[in-house]
């Protein structure tokens, strides 16, 4: 059987799997996406596997690098990829998709116990304040950031979703309630 008659009866079978799994996407034939824990777990990650032109008899491409994984540092992420590498070399020759995303959710835990999430939050000046102790207190007083009052914190919660993100338009002007403030340009 050649490689492509392997991974279409792979694609075949990830698509009965996993029909209906908010995890899994198919981001094309030979590429997929498999998010590892719940939505809103600070431990969750997303994992990528692409299928090379003579998968399954040459690995597949593994990859970490998804926005979703901002918050996992490079080290875990390596730790991850190594460990994936060697589920890899185990079943090279084999269809290996499916296998890679279930050693993956059974060893979650393991995989992120040094895990501590970056928060994307956190602002560079601060990160750089950390790391080098030797700044002079002078310039530390310059990066202190723009402090909110109650009220403009209870706005900005009001206006953002359980994720913290603000809904898409937030900001948008009301078009018909603006020019019927301001007019047209045919009034003038």
């Amino acid at each position: 059987m050649g490689a492509n008659e392997d991974q279409e009866m792979e694609l075949e079978a990830l698509r009965s799997i996993y029909e209906g799994d908010e995890s899994f996407r198919e981001l094309s034939p030979v590429s997929f996406q498999y998010r590892i824990g719940e939505n809103g777990d600070p431990k969750a990650f997303l994992i990528e596997v692409s299928w090379t032109e003579t998968y399954p008899q040459t690995p597949p491409i593994i990859s970490m690098n998804a926005f979703f994984n901002n918050t996992i540092s490079s080290a875990i992420k390596q730790s991850i990829l190594a460990k994936l590498q060697e589920a890899v070399e185990v079943n090279l020759g084999t269809a290996m998709t499916y296998t890679l995303f279930e050693y993956a959710k059974d060893n979650k835990e393991q995989f992120m116990e040094n895990h501590h999430p970056i928060n994307s939050t956190t602002s560079i000046s601060n990160i750089i304040s950390v790391d080098t102790p030797n700044i002079a207190p002078s310039s530390k007083k310059k990066d202190k950031k723009e402090h909110l009052s109650k009220a403009q914190k209870r706005k900005l919660a009001d206006k953002t979703d359980h994720k913290g993100e603000l809904p898409r338009g937030w900001n948008w002007v009301d078009v018909i309630k603006h020019l019927s403030k301001t007019g047209s340009k045919e009034d003038e």
